[in-house]
């Protein structure tokens, strides 16, 4: 693995919006307007990404659309979390194969996590002759290359080399939502989890300057975003490859004093790197969401340690007591593994009683996915099958009788609640802690913040009235 960073000169940057003008002038010349189409799988990492690859299919002339069909460049964005997630992506880029079949001029492109594999770049290859390209996230920023390349003739396009992780500032970006903003402040991983793909594909961690992101939290803000997402494989790890001493902690202080009514949230959050004075700065600033997402994966200090997490189950638990003591109100939420090789009964029950202790608003549940070329894939796994799936249903069953009974205690109270979309006839809304809110009212107040009462709670949201 390279583990080098290479910053993106804006020279390099130029060119390649030189070749977005020589894509839109092919275009032009044929009197066309092409329509482009990108797909996204996976974490929000990977919608950021989209949002690049937007841009610069905007930048070269192409009209975005919601569908495949018909599409002249079609981009599957991928993730390779979970084995089922790629099959996912196997079954639907072969079903392309009919969409191209219809319309010939139709490109292909695979990108994302999965392209970082060298076992997908070698099946995309031998056994998807129809897909045009692929490239890993280290190449995405060379996508107006790749795409002009095909658009001129040449053979299929594989940028998948191990190249050094990279940053590059300034590409456009065609955001989903003026209303909400994915702003990434670090790209790659260096824990190297012993079942996660991630630090293979992405590349080690790598931050963002800290004026690049307040410059980038400034315009989405100026453009009437109410809600940031701060995104990173582990935000808590922010500024440990730079120089000016700034953490995760003095960036969000930093990005509070930018002038505006909005929200900060962000995501992925280590254990490991937690501290003390994350939560002390979330505590103090009305800004930043008392809204934490803190993976556990399990309850047992020795899946943990097989795991390699970093951490044993007392010291998660002494991080959620501090954080829910300096604040109250604070929404948490994790992930949880269930069936990690070699987990025995004793050991799950160890993560069921970390839950019903914890006491989670929700948990993202997962039942162990082995990823070739990470160390979990090679341990030994004699559960079975079966066994793992009643286990989590189990965990299931208990995280969901606690998600109800905290949603029940809703009820009555009044809270600040951001609307952020209408679901058929009803609006919808999002707490300061992220829980789902449906309520009636008029459209027009889809964008502001609105003090709603809380009347009833399902397991999965909440309804309420506008006071």
């Amino acid at each position: 693995m390279n583990t080098k960073t290479s910053v993106i000169s804006q020279a390099q940057l130029q060119e390649q919006f030189a070749f977005c003008d020589k894509i839109a002038a092919y275009w032009q010349q044929q009197n066309i307007t092409p329509t482009a189409y990108v797909e996204t799988y996976g974490c929000q990492q990977n919608e950021a990404d989209s949002e690049k690859l937007r841009g610069y299919l905007t930048m070269s002339g192409y009209a975005i659309t919601s569908q495949a069909e018909g599409a002249d460049v079609v981009i599957m964005n991928t993730c390779a979390i979970r084995e089922h997630a790629e099959q996912r992506v196997f079954g639907n880029l072969g079903a392309l194969t009919h969409t191209k079949r219809r319309h010939p001029r139709q490109k292909i492109f695979l990108c994302g996590c999965m392209a970082g594999e060298e076992t997908v770049s070698q099946r995309i290859k031998h056994s998807y002759p129809h897909v045009d390209g692929v490239f890993s996230t280290h190449h995405l920023w060379q996508f107006p290359q790749i795409l002009l390349n095909i658009l001129s003739g040449s053979k299929r396009q594989f940028f998948v080399e191990d190249e050094p992780g990279s940053i590059a500032e300034g590409i456009p970006q065609v955001r989903d939502s003026s209303l909400k903003a994915w702003v990434s402040i670090m790209y790659g991983c260096n824990n190297f989890c012993t079942y996660c793909i991630v630090p293979y594909v992405r590349g080690r961690e790598r931050s963002r300057q800290p004026e690049d992101i307040l410059a980038e939290c400034r315009r989405v803000i100026e453009a009437g975003a109410k809600e940031i997402t701060l995104l990173g494989q582990n935000v808590n790890s922010y500024g440990k490859d730079l120089e000016n001493g700034m953490d995760f902690a003095d960036l969000l202080k930093a990005i509070c004093r930018l002038p505006g009514d909005f929200l900060i949230r962000f995501m992925t959050s280590h254990p490991r790197d937690a501290s003390k004075k994350l939560f002390d700065t979330m505590a103090a600033e009305p800004k930043i969401a008392k809204q934490l997402h803190l993976p556990f994966q399990s309850g047992s200090s020795r899946v943990l340690k097989a795991m390699n997490r970093h951490y044993d189950r007392e010291t998660y638990l002494e991080k959620v007591r501090y954080a829910k003591q300096v604040m109250p109100e604070l929404v948490l939420t994790s992930d949880v593994i269930v069936g990690f090789p070699g987990e025995t009964e004793e050991e799950f029950k160890e993560t069921l009683s970390l839950i019903d202790q914890v006491h989670y608003d929700s948990l993202f549940t997962f039942i162990f996915s082995p990823r070739t070329g990470t160390p979990a894939a090679k341990m030994e796994d004699p559960t079975p099958k079966e066994e793992k799936n009643r286990r989590f249903d189990e965990l299931c069953a208990l995280q969901n009788e606690i998600s109800i009974q905290i949603h029940q205690n809703y009820i009555g109270k009044r809270l600040r609640c951001l609307i952020d979309g209408t679901d058929k006839d009803l609006l919808t809304a999002r707490t300061e802690g992220g829980r789902l809110v449906r309520l009636a009212g008029d459209p027009s107040l889809v964008g502001t913040f609105q003090s709603i009462t809380i009347t009833g709670a399902t397991t999965w949201s909440l309804t309420g009235e506008l006071n």
